[in-house]
């Protein structure tokens, strides 16, 4: 008998400016159409996330695809990375220069042996499995973006999949990779255990391993509990983020500790969905 499906998507753990949340909240209900058109339809979890995530690299509000930003050399340097939780392959590119839809490639490499390839090797993949590039590799000036995108997806099968893509990090050094392509720190999905896509530094994410931390706590764990208790693992760096997940039995959750986080969700119970522009909690 099959199952009920689920899909929640982030637009990242950040600070959003008053004037930035209308543009942010239909950004997030334009993202999550194609996640629920195609999981309702009997889609596979692993289109869904694709199909999320390439929708947010194309909305201006979001930091990834055409609205990533510059690097220290004026450089866009995206990464994506994308996880099919039933056979655990893994695709990642970091570093891509070009193509203003990362997650496209990395859904072409989920198919190849390898499961990360990096700057000029991820070009040639791309190139090579006839992506067009479409984006100017070198930033004008615009306004300063932040953070990461992500999707994480159950489908009426019980499979889950996730996929996450940046822009970068303003001014950072060139070359420089975050937890985005990283599994087990940015990302990590898997049928027996759940799914989670994260957001916010990407290096406090990397030290503390949080996605590996948060899957552990869905497989023990009622899946909010396991998120939370995963996130305050950065406290101990410093660091902000935002995780968002689903369980093996499909238990949707999210948290963070950053200003806002943006975040969009629906399920076969909830097919409309309903949209957060979360604020961090006041401290007692």
């Amino acid at each position: 008998m099959h199952e009920g499906w689920s899909i929640i998507l982030h637009g990242g753990a950040k600070t959003i400016e008053p004037d930035q949340e209308q543009a942010h909240r239909e950004g997030l209900r334009l993202a999550l159409v194609p996640g629920v058109l195609t999981l309702s339809q009997g889609g596979s979890a692993l289109k869904a996330v694709e199909l999320v995530v390439r929708a947010l690299e194309d909305i201006p509000c979001f930091n990834a695809g055409h609205s990533s930003v510059a690097n220290e050399a004026g450089k866009l340097e995206l990464d994506a990375s994308i996880m099919d939780g039933a056979t655990l392959d893994i695709g990642a590119i970091a570093g891509l220069e070009g193509f203003a839809n990362p997650v496209a490639v990395a859904r072409a490499l989920l198919e190849d042996k390898a499961v990360l390839l990096v700057g000029e090797g991820a070009r040639k993949f791309a190139l090579k499995r006839g992506f067009e590039a479409d984006l100017v590799p070198f930033a004008a000036a615009k306004p300063r973006g932040c953070d990461t995108v992500g999707c994480v997806a159950r489908d009426i099968h019980g499979n889950l999949a996730v996929a996450t893509s940046t822009g970068g990090l303003e001014g950072a050094r060139e070359g420089r990779v975050g937890d985005v392509v990283l599994p087990g720190c940015g990302f990590y999905a898997d049928n027996q255990r759940g799914g989670v896509s994260l957001s916010g530094e990407g290096e406090a994410i990397a030290r503390t391993m949080l996605a590996s931390a948060a899957i552990a706590g869905l497989h023990e764990i009622e899946a909010q509990e396991a998120l939370e208790k995963a996130l305050r693992l950065v406290d101990r760096v410093g660091g902000e983020a935002g995780i968002i997940g689903i369980s093996a039995a499909g238990e949707i959750a999210w948290c963070h500790n950053s200003s806002h986080f943006a975040v969009a969700l629906a399920s076969s119970t909830e097919p409309d969905g309903q949209i957060f522009l979360q604020r961090k909690k006041a401290t007692p």
